[in-house]
């Protein structure tokens, strides 16, 4: 099962797709991971990414293509993975369908996990994450069962400077106008399915797995 997590900030990808990491046994790809992890392990495609993360530039598509690629080569992503952040704009999709095509690979399914402008401020002004094991809280919906701790390693919990109304607005018009329009070009490709991101994290699953099973 090969699938691409879509969705504005704040929408959960990184928490389903966690779920369904579990749920299928597949890997959880995220570009920012194994970005690090190449930087870390000084490969030649990391130290070309930490040229230009050094000099405060994104680094580019071909070097976060070819990084994927090396990703999904690997043993446990035989039986599929889960792309989290990735793709954000209609190039890297093309880019993304050639280097897939190479590999005789294709994707099954795009989830897009759909949320309103509002719900989404509401959900990120009110997040806080755990910078030891990556665990996140919302002061309303999940909240840590001790103020600012951490419940599973007991780390301190830190809210992101971004998220912040103003911050999250510009993140807001940046998804709109540059990911936003890859729902019409996969939709086009036949895989795309679309999921109301309302309700409990379980509600949420549940209904992205019934996307999944269609």
């Amino acid at each position: 099962m090969r699938l691409i997590l879509l969705g504005p900030p704040g929408a959960g990808k990184g928490t389903q797709a966690k779920m369904l990491k579990e749920k299928f046994k597949i890997p959880q790809i995220s570009t920012g991971d194994i970005l690090r992890q190449a930087v870390k392990d000084n490969t030649e495609l990391g130290a070309r990414a930490k040229i230009v993360m050094d000099a405060g530039q994104l680094v580019p598509d071909d070097v976060v293509i070819g990084l994927i690629k090396e990703r999904i080569r690997q043993a446990d992503c035989k039986a599929g993975f889960i792309l989290d952040g990735f793709p954000r704009n209609i190039a890297q999709a093309e880019k993304l369908s050639e280097t897939l095509i190479e590999m005789s690979l294709k994707i099954d399914k795009v989830i897009d996990l759909e949320v309103n402008a509002e719900e989404v401020v509401n959900r990120l002004t009110g997040r806080s994450t755990c910078p030891e094991c990556g665990a996140m809280f919302h002061h309303i919906s999940r909240p840590p069962k001790v103020s600012g701790v951490c419940d599973g390693c007991g780390g301190k919990l830190e809210q992101r400077l971004d998220d912040n109304r103003e911050t999250i607005h510009e993140r807001l018009k940046v998804y709109m106008e540059s990911t936003a329009p890859l729902k019409e070009f996969y939709k086009k490709q036949g895989n795309l399915k679309m999921v109301e991101a309302k309700g409990s994290v379980e509600d949420i699953f549940s209904n992205v797995c019934k996307m999944i099973d269609v």
